[in-house]
């Protein structure tokens, strides 16, 4: 029984010593990068005498710092480097910048924690058997989570002419939001663009009452007076506010998302013909070419106008935009005839955002949602089929 104990302990202790060795050499490293940092600004090392120096050394300062081990002291270089008019200024560090007292890891991981869906107490909750209590209080947290509010209204507030996407997706996605002092499930309307590169990329997230048409056309027009350019194609799914709203550019090409007509026509039709109308639909949505899609598009029609006419005019509310994936490369079309890009970075949002029961502010939804997408917590891939994005960037370039 005693060797047992001796031996646990000698198991604790062994943990002990190992964390402190690592602590150690974590601020031996940054104390190392602080120096080199250092010379490099000054073009030379301690006590070095060369031509090339552009400064001198001012001994150095004491700073507690928080890094991924825990708080710790240490000692920080000071110098003094040479300035455009001849002087000299004082240096400052890139990696660890003035007044700073955690590293960006340690941001970083708050972060991480909060885009997660935790708040301020959980974060610190979480984090505290590994940062302590130190430069982790409440307020230190609301800093770094409003920056990054920050950086999210300046996002919303870019230029975009330097902005390219030949194809964009638009749709909504509902969310529980507090509003004039009450919970509202309320849609956040979203635009993903394509890029040069068939890159996905988040182009626009806005919170509104509706999707009513004024709405949805107030975002485009946003995007077109900030400077970007009409797309050569908005795939979209079939909420007439939205189809009113694509007005604004009127010589974008559309594509009605196939998944959203299918689930119309199914509501139309009665339950014991689903089966034989989804075989018909995907004669239409899974031709060969768009002739053999547009012959069975008229067959669509001509049967179920006999069978169940609500089924038909549906359809015919569509009309051509159901196929316009048609004109573009092939191995493009399973990307291009839904918003199936956006309903999967949709889904994500829901999932991540699932163990919240709603937002207090619209800017903090918005802010966590943007957040996931660019802190990389959700990854957005290239199109399908983007080895071909060149042919639809040349008929992009030609309809400029």
């Amino acid at each position: 029984m005693s060797e047992t104990t001796i031996t646990r302990e000698n198991v604790v202790q062994w943990r002990l010593d190992v964390r402190q060795l690592l602590e150690r050499r974590v601020v031996e490293a940054v104390e190392t990068v602080l120096e080199e940092e250092l010379q490099i600004a000054l073009g030379a090392g301690s006590y070095e005498r060369t031509a090339s120096r552009q400064g001198y050394r001012n001994g150095g300062e004491q700073r507690r710092i928080t890094t991924a081990v825990g708080t710790r002291e240490l000692r920080v270089p000071r110098g003094r480097v040479a300035a455009v008019d001849g002087g000299t200024v004082e240096f400052h560090s890139q990696m660890l910048p003035r007044y700073s007292r955690r590293t960006r890891e340690v941001d970083e991981a708050i972060l991480g924690v909060y885009l997660a869906g935790a708040n301020s107490r959980r974060i610190r909750k979480a984090l505290q058997p590994l940062l302590g209590e130190e430069h982790l209080s409440r307020s230190s947290v609301s800093r770094i989570v409003g920056r990054l509010k920050e950086l999210f209204s300046a996002w919303q507030q870019r230029e975009l002419a330097t902005e390219a996407y030949p194809i964009l997706f638009l749709d909504g996605y509902h969310l529980k939001v507090r509003l004039a002092r009450e919970v509202l499930t309320v849609p956040v309307l979203a635009a993903l663009g394509v890029a040069e590169d068939g890159t996905k990329v988040l182009v626009e997230l806005r919170l509104a009452v509706s999707e009513a048409a004024s709405l949805w056309g107030e975002l485009l027009a946003d995007l077109q007076r900030r400077g970007l350019r009409a797309p050569l194609l908005l795939v979209v799914d079939g909420h007439a506010g939205l189809g009113k709203a694509l007005a604004v550019w009127p010589g974008a090409r559309v594509q009605r998302c196939t998944q959203h007509k299918l689930r119309n026509l199914l509501e139309h039709c009665p339950r014991h013909a689903h089966a034989e109308l989804r075989r018909d639909y995907r004669r239409i949505i899974r031709a060969t070419n768009g002739l053999a899609a547009r012959s069975a598009y008229a067959e669509f029609l001509r049967k179920w106008s006999r069978l169940c006419p609500p089924v038909a005019r549906s359809l015919e509310e569509a009309g051509d935009d159901l196929l316009t994936f048609y004109d573009f490369p092939k191995s493009m079309w399973k990307a291009l005839r839904s918003t199936n890009a956006l309903e999967n970075l949709n889904r994500e949002f829901r999932r991540r955002t699932k163990t919240q029961a709603s937002f207090g502010t619209e800017l903090g939804a918005l802010t966590l949602l943007w957040g996931l997408v660019a802190f990389g917590q959700i990854q957005l891939r290239k199109v399908v089929g983007y080895q071909q994005i060149n042919t639809v960037l040349e008929t992009w370039t030609e309809a400029a």
